[in-house]
C-alpha cells in the first residue's frame, strides 16, 4: 500500500462509536453520582461541578444550566489552545451531561430524597465518589472530557507547561474548602466540608483504577512486515513520531524492521487497534516509561 493511500484511510474512525458509547456510560454514572448521592446530601465536590453545586446551594441557580453555560464560555476562551477534536467531544459531553443532570435532578433526586437508598451522609459520599470516579475514568479512557477544570488545565499546560494533575488537585481542594466559608450558615457545614475532602481522593482513586494510570508514558516495540503502513498511520492519526530500526530474528536468521513508539498510556489502546487492523499477526511489546522529556511530552528539566 502506498504511503499517500495509507494516510487517507482513517482506521480509528471504526472505533469512534465505541468511544462515544463509553463516554455516554461514563456520563450516566457521573450524573447518577451527583444527583443521586451528592446533591441530596448537600456535599460539594471539586472542579466546575463543585462551583455549580455551591451556586445551587447558596443562590438556587440551576446546576445543569450553570454547568453548561460556564463550560461553553471556557471552550470559547480556550478554543485556540485545544484541538478541534477535544472541543467537539467536550461540547457533546457537557451538553449530554447537562441534560442527564437536569433529568436526574427532576426525577432521580426527588425519589432518592423520599426513599434514601443508603443511611447516612458518609455512605452517600462513598457511593457518590465511586459512581463519579468511575464515570470520569470511563470518559477519560475514551479520550473524552467533562469540561470545567479540564479545559483550564489544557490551556495552562499549552502556554505554561504546568502539570494538569497538580492544577486539578489544587483547584479541587480550594473549591471544597471555600464551600465552608460560603455555606457556613447552613446545617453541618464543617461536616459537609470534611465529606467533600474525603470525596476528592476517593473519586480520583477510582479514576486511576478505571484508566489504570493512563496518563503515564509507555514504550512500544512493534514487529511487523507492514511496519511502514503502521508507522504512517501512527504519524497521521495519532500525531506521534516513530523510529524504525533494523533487527534480526535469531531463530529464523532473517532481518526485520522494528517500530519504536513513545506515547501516553491513553494512546496505547489506539496504537494496538491500528496494529491489529493492519497486521493481526504482528508482535507488540509494551513497557512503562518512568519519564519522557521533549517535544510532545514533559519539558526537559
Amino acid at each position: 500500500m502506498a504511503i499517500s493511500e495509507s494516510r487517507t484511510i482513517k482506521y480509528l474512525k471504526s472505533f469512534y462509536l465505541r468511544d462515544y458509547l463509553t463516554i455516554f456510560v461514563g456520563l450516566v454514572s457521573y450524573a447518577v453520582g451527583i444527583t443521586g448521592f451528592i446533591m441530596p446530601n448537600g456535599i460539594v465536590t471539586g472542579g466546575l461541578a463543585g462551583i455549580c453545586l455551591i451556586l445551587n446551594y447558596k443562590l438556587g441557580l440551576d446546576f445543569a444550566i450553570t454547568y453548561w453555560t460556564i463550560n461553553i464560555t471556557l471552550l470559547l476562551i480556550g478554543f485556540k489552545a485545544v484541538s478541534k477534536q477535544f472541543t467537539y467531544r467536550t461540547f457533546i459531553s457537557i451538553s449530554i451531561l447537562s441534560g442527564l443532570i437536569w433529568a436526574g435532578k427532576e426525577y432521580l433526586m426527588p425519589y432518592f430524597l423520599e426513599h434514601p437508598p443508603l443511611s447516612g451522609d458518609f455512605l452517600s459520599v462513598i457511593m457518590g465518589g465511586l459512581l463519579c470516579g468511575t464515570g470520569l475514568g470511563l470518559v477519560y479512557s475514551a479520550n473524552g472530557s467533562t469540561g470545567g477544570t479540564d479545559i483550564i488545565g489544557f490551556i495552562l499546560t499549552k502556554y505554561w507547561n504546568m502539570s494538569i494533575a497538580r492544577i486539578l488537585l489544587v483547584v479541587d481542594v480550594c473549591i471544597v474548602l471555600s464551600s465552608f466559608f460560603i455555606l457556613e450558615h447552613q446545617d453541618n457545614s464543617i461536616e459537609k466540608t470534611v465529606y467533600g475532602l474525603i470525596l476528592l481522593p476517593l473519586m480520583w482513586q477510582m479514576v486511576e483504577i478505571v484508566i489504570n494510570g493512563a496518563r503515564q508514558s509507555v514504550q512500544l516495540f512493534i514487529f511487523s512486515k507492514h511496519y511502514d503502513e503502521i508507522a504512517n498511520h501512527i504519524n497521521s492519526e495519532l500525531k506521534r513520531g516513530c523510529t524504525i530500526i533494523d533487527g534480526i530474528g535469531w531463530y529464523s536468521k532473517s532481518s526485520q524492521k522494528i517500530v519504536i513508539v513513545i506515547a501516553r498510556r491513553t494512546e496505547a489502546t489506539s496504537i494496538f487497534r491500528l496494529v491489529r487492523t493492519i497486521d493481526p499477526s504482528a508482535f507488540v511489546t509494551k513497557t512503562n516509561v518512568m519519564g519522557v522529556y521533549g517535544n510532545g511530552f514533559d519539558k526537559l528539566k
